[in-house]
């Protein structure tokens, strides 16, 4: 019998797939670094450093007259030791805007830092093992991300948002109403899974059906890095859970999608998009002022859990932050609230 490939796996397969693809489009000397941090980072990594790598190279091709009558195929290791600091500053100024082709591309505070990160990361490789001598990454300031408010949802807007998937369709007609009936028991156990859970997105349209465990209530989701933990559930997540389940038994879904718990319309498992789509279409529905995606789901069921708690290690476990840090710097402003309680909360003398 075939062993079932996951979607954690299937995945992998496809991004290894494509980074074969970028490399070929990359200087030889890459494929070096590449095989160097292949234990040590997801195929996700790895896709997105070759991307931002190309645009690198890119850029001393298109921006730098010393590169002018070069291709990419042309550069060497030592070409590395070419460029100084200054260089890399100009390449930063470039990423804010610049050309793709047919497209105009631009990057704000997190884009440009992960573009450099990649580059320092590409950079120290070779300079640890002494094949350049110089390393001018280290020499230029990393941007600096200016942490944005927490978007949530409070708790009269979440119930909202879940009584209108169920009962939001009532005044439909036609193919819309239709289409509705379709999609609303997967759709309520969809948001109300996120919500109760607080599971990434990735992780959601990552379930099989297997994975539900309703003996003690809990989900079997593969984190980012790779590694599978149980998150539990409660009542509320269970009933929806449940109520899809009925509906999904009557769908006989394309072949080779047979485990998938979540399906979309063409009876396929559910994507990334598709789930970002139906949050932000029922969201929408609810408040106008904030911008509802997944994530912001993720930040909902964070935000309620550390309010009832007071647990951030908790929080952080739960919401599989490798750095309890990165938990604290995310719910800093929930602290500064109870402390500022602390003001009125000691009475120094009675009236």
């Amino acid at each position: 019998m075939d062993k079932k490939i996951t979607y954690h796996e299937q995945t992998d397969i496809q991004n290894t797939l494509r980074l074969r693809e970028v490399l070929k489009t990359l200087p030889p000397f890459c494929r070096d670094y590449f095989r160097a941090i292949d234990s040590t980072t997801t195929t996700k990594t790895r896709i997105s450093y070759a991307y931002d790598l190309r645009i690198f190279f890119q850029f001393l091709l298109e921006e730098n007259p010393a590169f002018k009558n070069s291709s990419m195929q042309d550069f060497t290791v030592d070409v590395l030791d070419q460029i100084k600091a200054i260089d890399i500053e100009e390449y930063e100024e470039y990423l804010k805007v610049y050309s793709n082709g047919d497209k105009t591309e631009s990057n704000g505070e997190r884009g440009l830092k992960r573009k450099i990160s990649a580059l320092r990361s590409f950079y120290a490789y070779y300079y640890k093992r002494e094949m350049i001598q110089t390393n001018p990454t280290v020499l230029v300031d990393v941007p600096k991300i200016h942490d944005k408010s927490i978007v949530r949802l409070d708790t009269d807007e979440v119930a909202m948002l879940l009584d209108f998937i169920e009962h939001g369709g009532d005044h439909l007609t036609g193919q819309k109403r239709v289409y509705y009936e379709k999609t609303k028991e997967r759709d309520l156990a969809l948001v109300t899974l996120l919500l109760g859970t607080g599971i990434r997105v990735s992780e959601c349209v990552g379930l099989d059906v297997e994975d539900v465990d309703f003996k003690n209530n809990g989900i079997k989701v593969t984190r980012k890095g790779g590694n599978e933990m149980v998150v539990y559930f409660g009542p509320e997540v269970e009933k929806a859970l449940r109520s899809y389940l009925e509906i999904r038994e009557g769908i006989v879904p394309v072949q080779g999608h047979e485990h998938a718990l979540f399906y979309s319309t063409q009876r396929r498992r559910i994507g990334v998009q598709a789930v970002e789509n139906l949050v932000k279409k029922y969201a929408r529905q609810i408040t106008t002022t904030k911008k509802i995606t997944p994530h912001k789901l993720r930040s909902t069921y964070g935000t309620a859990l550390y309010q009832e708690t007071g647990d951030i290690y908790l929080v952080a476990d739960v919401l599989g932050h490798k750095d309890v840090n990165t938990t604290k710097k995310h719910y800093a402003a929930l602290d500064d609230a109870r402390r500022r309680q602390a003001a009125t909360a000691v009475r120094l003398r009675e009236d």
